[in-house]
């Protein structure tokens, strides 16, 4: 295929591709058992699947096969937001699902994970070994008393163990909660004294960037911390022996004993996810088991057209999202492939190494990977064998138009890429991936099934082709069920629901196109709306990071007290650049060239580095809020930032702005 123009798509499925993508045979039962639409291809069943959405969900339940042990009375009993209330009087269990291939004589001794670790070996965990781990976990779980409700922890890398401990907790009908062991002790108590723990998963330290990080002291601060604990449970990932009090995981997990699934309501709490909490604690945001089974077996049977033939590789760590979606692809058989190590070890290219080695057919990596292998000038498809991979989809902030373009140049031709977005606060997707659908450069695809995202205007009128607030004015399945200490309910309301009642306002500037994709411009909250001209921080920076001296940027508008308006770009230059009058002016032609005069910043300031979130994106609004003059410990939370020390050149700069 020859590169896209301006208006033609840059990726077509072929009719062979469509026709045997699991949301087309979807579509034609439904369309047999439910009346759903059997022409019109995707957008018709996607208006269907907003128009009719009790059957919408009631036909994928039953496509997928989920086992009520109890029936539900109704799909919604309460369609309110915040509040719906789904399948009302049925009982699951979402570990007993994720867990049913194993069942299959002829899977069980085939991978459910493979896990890599930084030296590239490869280590496969059968389905009937996986599902005997758990059964043995859950009974120890048991043993200790854990029972509904309780909350289990895990301060874990990305490895085996997690998933057999969060399945166990699932199980037993625990809620599960899990941080990376980069995380801080002073950011993973901000979030796990929050949900008062009964058992913790911990190894004694990680591998990362070819050294290791020893974690025993942080370990003992937790447990010092964490006084609602009963149980710690130690996996010598370096290999020390359990500390004086710790139980040792492989005594946990050696008995061979059939799992014993809780039935729980379908409401009941899976898991406990949090905010990136750049202000104030995090938020403690609980999806329930059976919301959460429904939404993930949509996203990833249908969206992302996985199954058992399937290899799922998306880099993560336990402290994001998307370990936890990854985790899911248990749900359609998948063969679920676990890396933990640097993104960027030995080399830029090593997420393409695993994927060749992995056989992964959908691979899953953040944006930002993907522009830096660009700028590194790496070339995937002719260094490696990536003839499995059918689906790169990225995340965590928007692709850019040059990240579609490298993805189809430099990976391959026929190459479905899948932009996704979504967010923590539903952990899934609100747009991204279709399979049947075109890929157009800098867009994602359509909005995704059973889902009513719209583009708002401040009164709440819809947009087409213009940018408005992301909202969404349906109930999802894996909304939250209520944030953690939460009592009334106002943390939640006022988070998504304070602008339009009733309405889900994520907070993304949006632009649904005349052909039904959808363009994301970065967070409303941090948008840049100069002379009514509104545009997101991520069109900025796809314009200036091509330029090959800045590394990466920041940029801030504030609305200042005498009306007027302060737009300031920071930049991190790449190592031997200086931030001179000719690159001064050539980050301004770029932006004045390929966006708009208007946005064009008052100053360009080099910097040290980017702040980020712990979970990598860049802290636009706590920047914004020092700027403004807000003191640093009321403007970010400490243990939500990656460097702090970074935060104090912005609160310097308007201290010096002020005088």
């Amino acid at each position: 295929m020859t590169a896209a123009t301006p208006d033609a798509p840059l990726w077509q499925p072929s009719p062979e591709r469509i026709e045997a993508a699991a949301v087309t045979r979807f579509q034609s039962w439904a369309a047999s058992r439910f009346g759903a639409p059997a022409e019109g291809g995707y957008a018709a069943l996607h208006r269907w699947s907003v128009d009719e959405l009790d059957t919408f969900w009631q036909a994928v339940a039953e496509w997928f096969d989920i086992r009520f042990s109890t029936p539900y009375e109704s799909v919604l009993g309460d369609r309110t937001m915040p509040g719906a209330a789904w399948f009302p009087g049925a009982t699951l269990n979402y570990a007993e699902h994720a867990l049913r291939t194993a069942e299959d004589p002829a899977r069980a001794d085939t991978p459910a994970l493979l896990y890599v670790d930084e030296t590239h070996t490869q280590v496969p965990i059968s389905w009937a070994d996986l599902r005997r781990q758990v059964g043995a976990l859950a009974a120890e779980l048991r043993a200790l008393g854990v029972t509904p409700g309780d909350r289990v922890s895990g301060y874990l890398p990305n490895i085996p163990q997690a998933v057999v401990a969060f399945l166990a907790t699932a199980a037993v009908g625990g809620v599960w909660t899990s941080c990376a062991p980069d995380f801080g002790a002073r950011s993973v108590l901000d979030r796990f004294q929050q949900i008062e723990p009964v058992v913790l998963f911990t190894v004694d330290g990680y591998r990362y960037g070819g050294k290791e990080h020893d974690r025993t002291e942080t370990v003992a601060e937790l447990r010092r911390e964490l006084p609602t604990l009963r149980a710690v449970v130690h996996i010598p990932l370096l290999g020390t022996d359990a500390p004086e009090g710790a139980l040792a995981w492989a005594a946990l997990t050696s008995a061979d004993t059939e799992p014993v699934f809780e039935q729980v309501p379908f409401g009941h709490p899976l898991w406990v996810l949090y905010s990136s909490g750049t202000t104030g604690l995090p938020k403690a945001i609980v999806q329930s088991q059976g919301g959460i089974l429904l939404e993930h077996f949509k996203q990833l049977g249908l969206h992302c057209d996985l199954g058992p033939e399937d290899r799922f590789f998306w880099y993560t760590s336990t402290g994001w999202m998307m370990w936890n979606f990854l985790v899911s692809g248990l749900l359609t058989g998948t063969t679920v492939v676990l890396y933990d190590g640097s993104p960027g070890y030995p080399d830029v290219s090593a997420q393409w190494r695993i994927a060749e080695q992995t056989g992964a057919t959908l691979y899953g990596t953040s944006a930002a990977y993907v522009m830096a292998c660009r700028k590194a000038g790496i070339h995937p498809g002719r260094d490696f064998d990536l003839s499995r991979v059918q689906c790169v989809a990225t995340t965590g902030s928007p692709l850019p138009p040059d990240g579609f373009r490298w993805l189809h140049d430099e990976v391959a031709e026929d190459l479905w890429i899948a932009s996704v977005s979504g967010g923590t606060d539903v952990c899934s997707c609100f747009a991204g991936a279709v399979p049947t659908l075109p890929v157009h450069i800098g867009e994602l695809q359509a909005p995704c099934l059973g889902t009513d995202l719209q583009s708002w205007d401040p009164s709440g009128k819809p947009l087409t082709g213009e940018v408005g607030e992301l909202v969404v004015t349906n109930p999802l399945p894996s909304m939250p069920i209520r944030f953690w200490n939460d009592p009334d309910g106002s943390r939640y309301h006022d988070s998504y629901f304070d602008m339009y009642p009733g309405v889900w306002r994520h907070g993304d500037w949006v632009t649904i196109t005349d052909h039904g994709s959808v363009i994301i411009h970065g967070r409303s909250d941090s948008t840049l709306n100069r002379q009514g001209v509104r545009m997101g921080s991520a069109d900025i920076y796809e314009a200036v990071e091509r330029l090959p001296e800045i590394r990466e940027s920041l940029v801030i508008g504030i609305e200042e007290p005498d009306g007027g308006y302060w737009m300031p770009l920071f930049v991190h230059l790449t190592e031997g650049a200086t931030l001179d009058d000719d690159l001064r002016g050539a980050i301004k032609a770029t932006i004045r060239e390929n966006l708009s005069p208007r946005h064009v910043p008052d100053e360009i300031i080099e910097v040290p580095a980017i702040p980020h979130t712990l979970t990598g994106k860049r802290i636009e609004v706590p920047v914004k809020r020092l700027l403004q003059g807000t003191e640093l410990a009321k403007a970010v939370n400490p243990g939500s930032v990656d460097n702090l020390d970074l935060l104090h050149f912005y609160a310097e700069l308007a201290a010096n702005r002020r005088r």
